[in-house]
């Protein structure tokens, strides 16, 4: 059996060697360890579950995680279907605000995945998620094409308006306002805004290089 770390995966076991290594981001308290492995192993775990279960030839450049819950013994093997064979869309794992679920990526396709009760998983409907952004206290932020979705300790949160015709830029985060651009394809101009993070709601922009 592979061996856990704290960090969950070593930039030597890069997936391919044209892509980057794949993230791990602990920001998140967990109750969990999980390792991505190379390749598929050859000894399978006793636990497996494949994401999504209705995948076909879903082992095929599939992301490969074991993942340890800290209240079993026994870890369960993780497979999760790759979406897309681009080294611009992220591919590894993330904590989440509920320590009991994580996030696994592959090729922007995310699966948020409970630990414990690994049957119980959430297929994101942003195919694919360009970005994922963790925010303290408890949001984690996942980024599509046209809007973005916040994920809570209890699951969705909100998701905001189409902020963008292709493709967003985060410019900052300012105590509870997230800033950034998106592409209007009327004006062919990257256009400002400003979401509250509590809601997603819009909030106006501010342009503190012009001030």
């Amino acid at each position: 059996m592979p061996l856990f770390t704290d960090y969950g995966f070593s930039e030597k076991k890069a997936l391919t060697d044209a892509h980057p290594a794949p993230t791990f981001d602990g920001t998140f308290s967990h109750h969990w360890k999980a390792e991505i492995l190379p390749r598929r192993p050859l000894i399978l775990p006793r636990r497996q579950f494949v994401y999504p279960a209705q995948a076909e030839e879903v082992e095929r450049g599939a992301l490969e995680v074991l993942i340890q819950p800290l209240e079993s013994t026994e870890p369960f093997l993780a497979t999760c279907a790759l979406g897309f064979r681009d080294p611009a869309v992220p591919t590894g794992i993330w904590s989440m605000p509920n320590p009991d679920w994580l996030c696994t990526v592959s090729g922007g396709y995310a699966y948020l995945i409970h630990a414990i009760q690994p049957e119980q998983f959430h297929f994101l409907r942003y195919r694919p998620v360009l970005s994922v952004l963790p925010h303290a206290p408890g949001l984690l932020l996942f980024l599509g094409h046209h809007s973005i979705l916040a994920w809570g300790r209890d699951g969705e949160i909100w998701e905001s308006d189409r902020l963008s015709s292709e493709g967003l830029t985060i410019d900052r985060i300012d105590g509870s306002v997230l800033n950034g651009y998106g592409w209007d394809m009327v004006t062919d101009k990257d256009l400002p805004f400003a979401l509250d993070l509590s809601t997603g709601l819009s909030v106006g922009w501010k342009d503190t290089a012009k001030i």
